[in-house]
């Protein structure tokens, strides 16, 4: 059983609320808007007349008339601008346009990698200008871009937070892509963006959610009441990081020992691999061994996955998520890690914290990332306030 979506109507229902309620299909007639926010007739039609004027809603066919002339249905306009996604990752680069409700319109996949340090940005800026020219939209079309990178970012400035990625510790990625596009550019780690693309794309009624990633490293998005979670300086979510009994005093990448990632991450599976006598050097010969089924690399994953369980059991306890989706190429390449995570949550959580929860594989796992890089672009420019703010409407 699935959260329910809180439906109350904002304290304040200016005329970027009453979009929001368009774009949600919570209302879709100006009566539905009235009885909907509780205020008059003619204050709902002002603010609706300036959406429309604006050409963030289109009045479209009539609906079915419940006596006197059908009433003009709303709908949300996507196609009055378009919105740049990008995904930098471990193993390539993954960039998009998209309509303003995120529908991918085109995007492509470049052998551009997180290791090849922001010296790429510009062949980013070169991909989208091509794309745009692709969908035939100028650059005066766009209205903010999303980027997501797979290190903990400071939100508000847009800079990568991380010293292991010494290359891009630090660098103003958002400033940088925004001189270079003309548009603001909101930055993000790449599991939260993930996350927000998962629960877009297939949760949308689910209001606590988890987004497990499990690749190379192991990071974790958070979903809390419909909205991401990135805590007080941008590194919630850092799953790979917590203390597991089984790392004992093995040295993580991240400088300390113990960490889950050093023993259930894709890096660390690998040289297990290799020590068993089964060559492997990457995430994707680990993934590769496991589709083949080879029995030394199932009987790791299931391992990886009990380690992964055993920290998800006290988040589930602690956080109460509806569910838990686990994407990355490990996750993908067999059922065998979420069987191991999901033995060691139901072992160890509390069984009212388990009664209903689900566990499962992302289903949108290649395309969740550019998704939700466009969804966090989209509700930057379309939040309630950002609308109020360039449409003055008066209160």
């Amino acid at each position: 059983m699935g959260d329910v979506p809180n439906t109350s109507p904002p304290a304040a229902a200016g005329a970027g609320a009453i979009l929001q309620m368009v774009r949600d299909g919570r209302a879709t007639t100006r009566a539905e808007l009235v009885a909907l926010t509780g205020l008059a007739r003619s204050t709902v039609s002002q603010r609706v007349d300036a959406l429309l004027g604006d050409g963030l809603l289109v009045a479209a066919r009539a609906g079915t008339s419940t006596g006197g002339r059908p009433p003009t249905v709303l709908r949300f306009n996507a196609d009055l601008g378009v919105v740049l996604a990008a995904e930098i990752g471990v193993t390539r680069c993954h960039v998009a346009v998209a309509d303003l409700d995120a529908c991918v319109l085109a995007e492509a996949i470049d052998e551009i990698t997180v290791d090849d340090g922001p010296d790429v940005l510009p062949q980013v800026v070169a991909r989208f200008e091509a794309l745009l020219a692709e969908v035939g939209r100028p650059r005066g079309d766009v209205r903010a871009v999303g980027v997501g990178l797979p290190a903990p970012v400071a939100f508000a400035t847009g800079r990568p937070a991380d010293p292991s990625i010494a290359k891009w510790n630090d660098v103003p990625v958002g400033d940088l892509l925004g001189e270079a596009l003309g548009a603001p550019v909101l930055v993000d780690n790449d599991v939260n963006v993930m996350a927000l693309g998962e629960h877009r794309l297939n949760w949308r009624a689910t209001e606590h959610l988890l987004f497990v990633k499990v690749g190379t490293g192991i990071g974790c998005g958070i979903v809390a009441a419909g909205e991401v979670h990135r805590g007080a300086s941008g590194s919630a979510g850092q799953l790979g990081h917590v203390p597991v009994r089984r790392a004992g005093d093995v040295r993580c990448r991240c400088g300390k020992t113990g960490c889950l990632e050093a023993v259930a991450g894709g890096g660390a599976l690998a040289a297990q691999l290799t020590a068993a006598g089964v060559p492997a050097a990457t995430v994707q010969d680990v993934a590769a061994r496991v589709a083949e089924g080879d029995r030394t690399a199932l009987a790791l994953m299931r391992d990886a996955g009990r380690d992964i369980g055993e920290v998800l059991a006290s988040i589930v306890d602690f956080f109460n998520p509806a569910v838990i989706v686990f994407g990355g190429e490990l996750a993908a390449s067999s059922d065998e890690l979420i069987a191991g995570a999901r033995q060691a949550v139901y072992e160890r959580s509390l069984p009212l914290a388990t009664r209903d929860l689900l566990m499962v594989r992302s289903a949108d796992d290649a395309r969740a990332g550019v998704v939700g890089a466009a969804v966090l672009a989209i509700e930057h420019v379309l939040s309630p306030a950002a609308i109020d703010e360039a449409l003055a409407v008066p209160e």
